[in-house]
């Protein structure tokens, strides 16, 4: 049943291999440095599996409910919810196994940043920001927004989410760049047409196990009053944290934790993943396949657009992949695009 991409055979081979490793090791877990690796690829891995044995199980009871309905109509719709059961576990497989890089098993950091256009841009990035916690709801993930920039008239200047998810950012790395939007604007009283572009980036969430070497006296850190949502506590006190890594210029705050300690921890999160993502692109500047999509909020550059009047239109520019049903993929419906985009990375480096 299984083939082309899924490879079981071969993948059950290898979690075997590291399941042998770490049973017939003695010193395995005494340097969690060499072991934290093998530990993240064994999880994946079971993952892995556990979903496979439940397509196979899925393609044995379809097998089954087709036998009865045969016999008897009641039996349809059984036939229907597993076939139905079984095209969804089929493609969420399909999906994970194109995830081969080292961080694609990471939770995720997602930046969303209004490009030029005011209030329009504003209230575009503020549906981008829906549209991937709608799409973390869907997927039982867990989302946390640390910093919010509230735009001027409506909407949002900026965000920073994390995302806790199976996967996560080897999905997720699929919406890195910018994305258009076309309509008649609810802020024109008009009533004209108007195009606004918000940017979106990704990085991965460090594991403890990575080692990120911080120096405190590199670091400022500077306290203010939290503003917008979080509760009375949090706008009464200086509970925010910014952090400036001075030697790299990074600027990371949050704002939306209940304590300062809890701030500041968040804080250093995303210092040590954005530190990480730096170093990472140091070491693969040839490569350089996250920062190159980071291109400008303006026309012309956008990996995706989409269109609520005088048509509706969601299209990417990378893979000419459509939907005709913008309200869907801005509800969270992205997974066709991300299937998409995964599958024309695996192709491209397979040329």
């Amino acid at each position: 049943m299984f083939g082309g991409f899924f490879d079981v055979p071969r993948k059950r081979e290898r979690l075997q291999q590291i399941e042998d490793q770490i049973s017939l090791d003695p010193d395995f877990w005494n340097d969690p440095k060499a072991s934290a690796p093998l530990l993240k690829e064994k999880k994946l891995l079971s993952i892995f599996s556990e979903r496979a044995d439940k397509l196979l199980q899925l393609k044995d009871d379809l097998e089954a409910a087709l036998s009865l309905a045969k016999e008897s109509e009641e039996f349809f719709a059984e036939c229907e919810n597993t076939a139905k059961m079984l095209e969804e576990q089929l493609n969420d497989l399909e999906i994970q196994s194109l995830l081969s890089d080292e961080q694609d098993g990471n939770d995720a950091i997602i930046t969303i940043n209004a490009g030029a256009g005011g209030t329009e841009s504003c209230d575009w990035a503020a549906m981008l920001l829906r549209m991937f916690l709608r799409y973390a709801e869907r997927k039982g993930w867990q989302a946390t927004i640390y910093d919010e920039i509230a735009g001027d008239g409506a909407g949002i200047k900026s965000v920073t989410v994390e995302i806790k998810g199976e996967f996560a950012f080897g999905l997720l790395k699929a919406e890195i760049g910018v994305h258009r939007l076309v309509r008649i604007s609810p802020f024109d009283a008009n009533a004209r047409r108007h195009t606004s572009f918000a940017s979106v980036f990704v990085i991965p969430v460090v594991d403890e196990n990575v080692d990120i070497d911080i120096n405190p006296a590199d670091l400022r850190i500077d306290t203010f009053r939290a503003g917008g949502a979080g509760g009375q506590h949090i706008n009464k006190t200086d509970s925010a944290v910014r952090i400036t890594h001075v030697p790299t210029g990074i600027v990371v705050q949050s704002q939306t934790q209940r304590s300062q300690h809890q701030n500041k921890d968040a804080a250093m999160g995303l210092l040590r993943s954005k530190l990480y993502e730096k170093e990472m692109e140091k070491r693969q500047q040839a490569k350089n396949e996250l920062e190159n999509t980071k291109e400008d909020n303006s026309w012309g550059s956008q990996i995706r657009s989409y269109v609520l009047a005088p048509y509706k239109l969601v299209k990417d520019h990378r893979t000419d992949i459509e939907s005709f049903n913008p309200t869907e993929v801005l509800d969270g419906g992205i997974d066709m695009f991300i299937h998409a985009f995964l599958v024309n990375k695996v192709r491209a480096h397979q040329s």
